[in-house]
């Protein structure tokens, strides 16, 4: 299981993040821990310095702007 937080002060591009995510993984059939993160000082711990981010595992792997689906499918292998 992968553990995912999306990092972000709930704007639509971090909700759209979200959903993508959620799609994705369950498409792939994969299955993920999700975790919304709107606190800031929380997200800047996180060295994320414009929204959203994404951290897998614990390491960002993303930061600003939407993904797109193939960069999370890539992410969910």
């Amino acid at each position: 299981m992968k553990d995912i937080k999306v990092l972000g002060s709930g704007c639509a591009n971090c909700k759209t993040t979200l959903k993508l995510i959620e799609e994705v993984a369950q498409a792939r059939g994969v299955t993920v821990r999700l975790e919304k993160v709107e606190d800031m000082a929380a997200i800047l711990g996180y060295g994320v310095m414009s929204t959203p981010g994404v951290v897998i595992d614990g390491k960002v792997v993303h930061a600003g702007g939407v993904p797109d689906r193939k960069k999370i499918e890539g992410w969910l292998q």
